[in-house]
């Protein structure tokens, strides 16, 4: 229980915190603020700010969606709360749709963003439609897997670092970026998930 509530909180300052990083833009000029997407800032603006502006907000929603106080003692925080994270969600991930077919990495980093978002938003549509039809814990399974792939936003930035520490340049890093932020989130997730099963 400890471990768990351990790595909840964990998560919870790193999502804010990349979250509020993300904002950095509001001070500084974009070219600055995102120096290694100039494509995005000349050629799909409206897609891009569209993103960076609202895929934050999904992270930081989606820490308060699975904290269980909320849940329990203000049910009705937590409702709005979600469908505001399924706007963020679809907004930005039909943004970040645009924005892969421009990916700096080419064909290969442009393919696993695009997965990423079309996963990203079929997640969310699914853990939906199933609170609409009062399917409670498949929608719990479902959200789950779609904050792991929202997540996809903290393990990007946490492996760009290791990426630059080795030297590499985000334009090669983003070909194994690209995959590596989103695909391993989802397999541990599956795999937590399918456990949990089996021990209830």
């Amino acid at each position: 229980m400890l471990q768990s509530r351990t790595a909840f909180y964990i998560m919870a300052v790193t999502s804010v915190i990349i979250a509020l990083s993300s904002y950095r833009f509001l001070f500084l000029d974009l070219e600055t603020a995102f120096s290694y997407m100039p494509s995005h800032i000349d050629n799909r603006l409206t897609a891009f700010m569209l993103h960076i502006s609202l895929a934050p907000i999904a992270l930081i929603l989606g820490v308060i969606q699975f904290s269980s106080k909320i849940r329990t003692n203000m049910p009705a925080l937590h409702r709005w709360t979600g469908r505001i994270y399924g706007v963020c969600v679809l907004v930005a991930g039909i943004a970040g749709l645009v924005i892969a077919i421009g990916a700096e990495g080419g064909f290969v980093a442009a393919t696993g963003f695009a997965l990423l978002s079309l996963a990203w938003m079929f997640t969310t549509f699914m853990g939906v439609q199933h609170v609409r039809n009062c399917r409670f814990e498949e929608h719990r399974r479902w959200m789950i897997r779609s904050f792991a792939l929202t997540l996809a936003g903290v393990t990007l930035r946490i492996q760009l670092l290791g990426f630059t520490l080795f030297g590499m340049e985000y334009t090669d890093a983003s070909l194994y970026l690209a995959w590596l932020c989103w695909i391993p989130n989802l397999l541990v997730v599956e795999w937590w998930i399918r456990r949990r099963d089996k021990v209830s």
